[in-house]
This record gives C-alpha cells, structure tokens and sequence, in this order.
C-alpha cells in the first residue's frame, strides 16, 4: 500500500516511528463530463480573469480574500512551513473508553505501520495496553492542510488511526426528532423487538454489495452494446400508517418468510431466557381459560353427585319399616 503519512507517535517518552496507509478504499464505476449533443469530451480548464488566459497546474497558488477584498497568496513552502508539532507527531493527549467518543465525530482510517525494526515493541506495547484497558487513545494529527483530533484504537490486531471532527462541527440536533408528548404502548415496543430480532437472524454485513453500482454496471454495457437499458419499476413508497401494530404485525410475518429457518423452538428459548413472546397480542385472542375450568367443575360435581345419591338408597334400605 502506499505511504500517506510518515511521523512518530509520542506515548509520554516513548516514541513510535510510522506510516500510515489508508485503510479504506471507495469502489465507483468511473464518469466524466462530455457534451450530450456529440459525446465530446469536457475538460476543466484553469483560466486567469485578470489575464484572461489559461494557467498551467504548476502557477496555481491557494489565495485568501479578506473581508475588504484583498487577496492573499498562499505558496505550498507557506504551509509547509507552519509551526504546527502535529505535522509530524501523533502525540496521545489522553486515554477514554471508545463510548466517550460519539460516533458522528469519526472521518476516515488510516493503518498505522512501523517505519523501522527498533518500532516494533513499541508499537505492541501500545497496541496490547489499548487492548487490555478497553480504551482508545485521543490525539490530533496534520494531514495535508488541516489539522484533525484523532483517535488510536485495535483492529485485527493493528494500530487503526481514526481522524475525526471537532467538536464545534458537529451540528445540533435540536427540533429534529419529533416533539415530546409522542407515546409508545408496550404492546408496540415488544412487536417491535420481535422485528428487529427476526430481520437481524443470520444477518451477514459482508454479504451487502452496492446495487446502485451494479445497475449502473448494466446500464453502461447496454448502451455500449447497443440494446434496450434495463428499467426496473421503483418500489412504492408505505402509505401513511394509521394503525401501527397492525402494520408491525405484517412487518413481522414478512421478516418471519424471509428467515424460514427461524424455528418455534427458537422463539421458545428466547421467551424462557426472559425475552418478551414475538406476537403477545395472540394470547388475548385465545378463548378465556375459565370456561374450561367450568367445564371440569361442573364434570367433576356430577362425578361426586352419583356416590352420595347411592349412599342415601343405601340407607333407605337398611331402615327398618314401622309395624302397622
């Protein structure tokens, strides 16, 4: 992989030479611009307003205008220069559980490598006492022309350096979700645990492909090929659900066809594990057990009725008739 960052990582004395490399990569089929009418090719073009002419890539500066509309220009040996330790240091400020850190904060990822031998120890010595403490530690790096909070954490036992956001850029949320007020019933909220159990059964992350690529795929070689492009009807949006459980309900028999392996077994562990029954609506359907109970009352009261009237011929028999 190619190199993106060379630098040290500083733990308290303790220093790491390393690289980074990025660990992501984003697969997209390649566009570029082309007049509709001929399919020519569009090609951007650096032109000077002042001097009213094009301007090869090498005479391109970064340029700031003031409020009062100067200009100010920024050479490359400007912001090489800048007096920030970041640029070649990854200094840990601190240690935090990986919670602390909100998820909407994180960027990109890069690998961190050793540069050399002599990092090897190290680079472990860090990446086991992350490991053991459960803790990712906090920092900030320079990359290119911005300077970045970081965090360090483990994946598949390499240093993973994570830029994120400051804090600041992170917008409120305020006035987006719903209002307060809002109720959820019990009823619903288990219907709803037993969905998301049923669609989460087997679920494979690594068995997601991107589909838009895909039909983007089959598009291009029609048109190459000369043939009709493919239409696939898009699917209707729900309407607006009135009656929530009901829709929960069919939700979950949809899920519940599309996971046949799911077993009433299964669903018998999960509910003696503690877990709520997938559909406990059902069992205020079933007919009230009390009319069996007054079915087995009734039986039985009969069952002793005959004895006793036996017992009472017994003794009408057995008493002596009075002399006339």
């Amino acid at each position: 992989m190619q190199t993106t960052w060379k630098g040290t990582i500083s733990f308290g004395l303790v220093s790491i030479p390393v690289h980074l490399y990025s660990a992501t990569k984003e697969h997209d089929v390649p566009l570029h611009q082309v007049h509709a009418s001929d399919g020519g090719r569009v090609r951007m073009k650096r032109y000077c307003e002042r001097e009213e002419k094009e301007v090869p890539y090498a005479e391109i500066a970064k340029g700031y205008e003031s409020p009062d509309g100067r200009t100010v220009t920024l050479t490359d040996e400007d912001l090489a220069d800048l007096p920030l330790p970041s640029k070649k240091i990854i200094d840990v400020l601190a240690f935090v559980d990986e919670g602390e850190i909100d998820p909407l904060m994180f960027s990109k990822a890069y690998y961190v490598g050793v540069a050399d031998k002599a990092a090897a120890k190290p680079y472990a010595l860090l990446r086991d006492a992350l490991v053991e403490s459960g803790q990712i530690a906090v920092t900030k790096i320079a990359l290119r022309t911005r300077e970045s909070p970081a965090v360090l954490r483990v994946h598949d036992g390499t240093l993973v350096l994570q830029t994120c956001i400051w804090p600041d850029e992170v917008r409120p949320a305020a006035g987006i979700a719903p209002e307060e007020g809002v109720t959820v019933r019990p009823q619903e909220l288990k219907m709803a645990r037993s969905l998301m159990a049923t669609l989460s059964e087997d679920f494979d992350l690594d068995q997601l492909h991107d589909d838009y690529q895909q039909a983007l795929q089959q598009v291009i070689e029609a048109r190459l090929q000369g043939v009709e492009v493919p239409h696939e009807e898009e699917a209707a949006a729900p309407d607006n659900v009135i009656d929530l459980m009901e829709a929960l309900r069919s939700s979950l028999r949809q899920a519940k066809d599309a996971h046949p392996g799911r077993t009433r077994a299964e669903q018998g562990e999960r509910t003696g594990a503690g877990e709520e029954p997938e559909e406990p609506e059902e069992a205020e359907e079933k007919p009230a057990p009390r009319k069996r109970a007054a079915a087995k009352k009734t039986t039985a009261a009969k069952k002793t009725a005959k004895p006793a009237a036996k017992k009472t011929a017994t003794r009408k028999s057995t008493t002596p008739r009075k002399a006339s």
